[in-house]
């Protein structure tokens, strides 16, 4: 979301570059630095935030907490070390092109929310706009957006409160910098009518389906129903009720599943479906006839209750690893969910009423206005969809 106008997938290309030396150390200091204590770091990007993270041993905690705060304050962005990563960039953006699953959510989303939205826009940019991006746009963009007051950081282990907090305070407590100007993200489009987008790559095995509306806020007070309905629809057990559909009874699918993402602005609620190019029309309809049912009929009270216990039941699995945990902490910090929503969340859960989960699903869910994504061996032949290609 903060990319310049100018240069898509800057973000990302200095993500894959913060790394490679600080003004303490170079790229070859570091990795030495981390490969002897036997750390691997990690830094991932979505449209909204960049994590750093890492596991170390107990003893290494302060020293490799101060290599993350030299990563994030004060790399250097080498010439050398832009040069090599943005090949690296390149050949993901190409790797992407040729992954139909990749493609297919990729073009949902710009259909979703338009090709100038930072959620329609491909998270690496393009070939064209990486070759543009030079060490003055990263510079730029780093001095900008990392900024001490978006920091947030989270540590879970065998560390006492008292030394994590002096530690992070000896590590980022004299980090001072201006703040961030605020972006604002716009609410994507309305939906008026069904959008359709066939990209044909005759040289793969299966094709990939995309089908998804935008749906509300991560502050919606139906959150919690949303959670519910997209688990009965296409989570629970092996797939919900469109696995059960599309992949069990009528055994043409080699994955059917849904996933929601309520963001700061109305995420997305994506069906995936992977098919021979054959079954594309077949598993197609039958999405349609699922959403159409559920949005008319909505979930029954024993789909509900399974939900519920088996969200419930997914938080300690959630919470078993340090890193789990900490990934978590996170997203409260994120959405201001408060410390205590680990204890609150089953609570939230139970109390979301039948009712609620229909008028989510009535909400959200018309066949009518969904957009839809087909990618792999399968040429439609439908002069409509021949334009949106």
């Amino acid at each position: 979301m903060h990319d310049p106008e100018a240069a898509p997938g800057a973000a990302f290309f200095l993500s894959r570059t913060i790394d490679r030396g600080t003004t303490a150390q170079s790229a070859e200091g570091i990795s030495e630095d981390l490969d002897s204590r036997g750390v691997s770091l990690r830094v991932a990007l979505t449209r909204q935030a960049l994590n750093v993270s890492c596991d170390c041993l107990v003893e290494d905690f302060e020293a490799i907490l101060g290599l993350l705060a030299n990563i994030i304050r004060s790399p250097t962005l080498p010439e050398a070390e832009i040069m090599t990563r943005r090949g690296e960039v390149l050949t993901a953006i190409q790797q992407d092109d040729d992954n139909p699953a990749v493609t297919a959510v990729e073009r949902l989303m710009t259909l979703l929310y338009g090709v100038d939205h930072p959620f329609g826009r491909r998270t690496k940019g393009s070939t064209e706009s990486v070759k543009r991006i030079d060490r003055t746009v990263l510079i730029q963009l780093h001095r900008t957006r990392y900024v001490s007051a978006g920091l947030s950081v989270v540590v879970v282990g065998d560390v006492e409160p008292s030394q994590a907090i002096d530690d992070v305070s000896k590590a980022f407590g004299d980090w001072r910098t201006e703040a961030a100007t605020e972006t604002s993200l716009a609410a994507p489009p309305t939906a008026t009518e069904r959008q359709r987008l066939v990209v044909t790559m005759m040289n793969k095995s299966q094709a990939d389906i995309a089908y998804g509306f935008t749906t509300i806020v991560r502050s919606d007070p139906a959150y919690y129903a949303y959670c519910l309905m997209c688990n009965t629809f296409g989570q629970y057990g092996m797939g919900g009720r469109l696995g059960s559909s599309i992949r069990e009874r009528q055994g043409m699918a080699y994955y059917a599943f849904c996933g929601f993402e309520a963001s700061l602005i109305e995420g997305p609620l994506i069906v995936r479906a992977g098919v021979s190019g054959a079954n594309v029309e077949r598993a197609v309809a039958s999405i349609d006839s699922e959403i159409t049912v559920l949005a008319k009929e909505g979930v029954t009270g024993d789909e509900l209750d399974n939900s519920k216990r088996y969200l419930t039941g997914s938080l300690p699995r959630t919470l078993e690893t340090n890193a789990g945990i900490a990934a978590f902490l996170q997203n409260v910090l994120h959405f201001d969910l408060g410390l205590d929503y680990d204890r609150r969340l089953p609570t939230l859960l139970g109390e979301v009423t039948r009712d609620q989960v229909n008028a989510a699903a009535r909400r959200t869910l018309n066949a009518d206005h969904a957009s839809v994504v087909v990618v792999g061996p399968y040429e439609d032949i439908s002069a409509d969809d021949r334009g949106l290609l």
